[in-house]
C-alpha cells in the first residue's frame, strides 16, 4: 500500500504512540495515508480506539514480527 509518510513509535510506551500519531496526523492533507508502526501492546487497542474518536479511517492493521503495522487516512 503507497503512503504519504511514515511514523516509527516502536519503543514508545502509551500515550506516547497515540499522540505522536495525532500531532503527525494534523500536519498533513485530507485523504492522506499514515503508516504507523508501534510495539506498545496498549496500542493494539488505542489505535483503533483514536481513530473512530477522530474520526479518521484505519485501512488497515497487521503485526509483522513484534511490530504492529497500521495505515490510517485522514478524514
Amino acid at each position: 500500500m503507497e503512503n504519504d509518510n511514515t511514523l516509527d513509535a516502536t519503543g514508545l510506551l502509551c500515550p506516547l504512540p497515540v499522540l505522536k500519531v495525532r500531532k503527525r496526523l494534523k500536519s498533513l492533507a485530507s485523504g492522506a495515508t499514515l503508516r504507523v508502526l508501534a510495539d506498545d501492546p496498549a496500542a493494539l487497542i488505542d489505535m483503533p480506539h483514536f481513530c473512530v474518536e477522530a474520526g479518521h479511517e484505519l485501512v488497515s492493521q497487521d503485526m509483522e514480527g513484534s511490530v504492529q503495522i497500521y495505515f490510517i487516512r485522514k478524514t
